[in-house]
């Protein structure tokens, strides 16, 4: 060895390996840290929004509970509302992931349900790591329930809409300004989503699977419901119709 030249010895006080090159030599293990506090912020600040309320949590309250700085809680979130739609956006981005995987072939309409039905096949392992289905049907009663966050939500389905728009115009090769079917498709796409929501949190499956059934159901009848006369169905006096 030449003069001037050392040799970086990763030890301790002691001679041993120093716990930061440990940490930073485990595959990973810092980001899994990370992952473990976000989850643990994430599990009590819904906890707490919906046994005590949305307004009436604070973010004193939320790092309290998990023993951390506040600083670290807007380290993952920049306030209570993300944290109250953490898990929408995880659904959400899930579902816009397998909405541009799905085959060019496919009609609109099928890209649109076949990822929808692909996300609940896949999400239900991923609820139950980090939460249970029941604290997201808990969460999902609580927003349609909190003014402040209902206004939030309804802001971000309106956005979420237009990017699932865009996305169908891409894969058809339209002009989303000049062409109305990819918007009126996805208002329908999405009024069928928002329905079952509903009616899933109303009921008392509280299970992704359940979500996943009526999600379809309601999809499958969404084609002949806009098309047709539905009398037609209940015999020939029902059809007839008023002039």
């Amino acid at each position: 060895m030449t003069d001037g030249q050392r040799v970086a010895h990763p030890t301790g006080p002691r001679g041993g390996t120093s716990p930061r090159l440990r940490e930073e030599t485990v595959p990973g293990l810092r980001e899994r840290k990370k992952r473990r506090t976000r989850d643990a912020l994430l599990h009590t600040a819904l906890d707490l929004f919906t046994t005590q309320g949305y307004d009436e949590t604070t973010v004193d309250e939320i790092v309290e509970a998990v023993e951390v700085s506040q600083r670290t809680f807007f380290r993952y979130f920049a306030g209570k509302e993300e944290a109250a739609f953490a898990l929408q956006d995880m659904v959400e981005s899930h579902f816009l992931a397998e909405l541009r995987r799905r085959p060019a072939a496919e009609a609109p309409f099928d890209a649109l349900r076949r990822a929808a039905l692909s996300v609940w096949d896949r999400i239900g392992e991923t609820f139950e790591e980090i939460f249970t289905v029941e604290l997201h049907m808990r969460m999902y009663r609580m927003i349609e329930s909190t003014p402040s966050l209902l206004a939030a939500h309804l802001r971000r389905c309106s956005a979420l809409e237009n990017q699932i728009a865009l996305l169908i115009a891409d894969r058809e090769g339209l002009d989303v300004n000049e062409d109305p079917r990819p918007r009126v498709a996805v208002a329908a796409f999405c009024g069928v989503m928002r329905v079952t929501g509903q009616l899933w949190v109303q009921g008392r499956d509280c299970d992704v699977d359940s979500l996943r059934d009526l999600t379809e159901a309601y999809l499958d009848r969404l084609g002949p419901a806009l098309a047709g006369d539905w009398r037609a169905a209940h015999g020939p006096e029902a059809g007839t119709r008023p002039a």
